[in-house]
């Protein structure tokens, strides 16, 4: 929620970053930026996470981008990868369309359709007129706290903490 108000564009485009703890301007980033700075926060690097992870276990991630080795630079902002990396670390839980499955800390993942991915993460703040918790997310305009839990198709639930 901390990146509200902070992060107020999008920008997709490579970067080379430090590594490890790795990081675009606050300003700026992607949907997959706002978990990973939510995660820095709360001490888990996933830069380096999926980084080693990768190293070690290449064959297990996504092909999309023509790579032939983990690159420290982008990995870990792609939510393909996010999505393998929970999935290999047995943080998958089921999609449902149930707003009580989802809690505050959970990690989503949507299709928004055209091979498009997101990435967002629920929250703490309840919508009383929708029964749920609203997301925190950056699908082009900044990071936005919406309830926005089930505006699209679904594709991944993680529990990490």
């Amino acid at each position: 929620m901390d990146q509200v108000g902070k992060t107020t564009g999008y920008d997709p485009s490579y970067q080379s970053i430090d590594y490890p703890n790795g990081d675009v301007p606050i300003e700026t980033g992607v949907c997959s930026d706002v978990i990973i700075r939510g995660f820095r926060k709360a001490g888990v690097d996933l830069q380096k996470e999926i980084y080693e992870d990768m190293k070690g276990s290449f064959a297990a991630y996504p092909k999309k981008w023509g790579l032939s080795k983990p690159d420290a630079n982008i990995d870990h902002r792609r939510v393909p990868n996010l999505m393998t990396y929970f999935s290999r670390k047995g943080k998958s839980l089921a999609t449902t369309s149930r707003a009580e499955d989802y809690v505050p800390g959970d990690v989503v993942t949507w299709d928004l359709g055209n091979g498009v991915d997101h990435i967002g993460v629920i929250v703490n703040v309840w919508s009383k007129p929708t029964q749920r918790y609203f997301v925190v997310h950056n699908i082009g305009a900044g990071t936005r706290m919406e309830d926005v839990l089930f505006s699209w198709q679904i594709t991944g639930h993680y529990r990490v903490f």
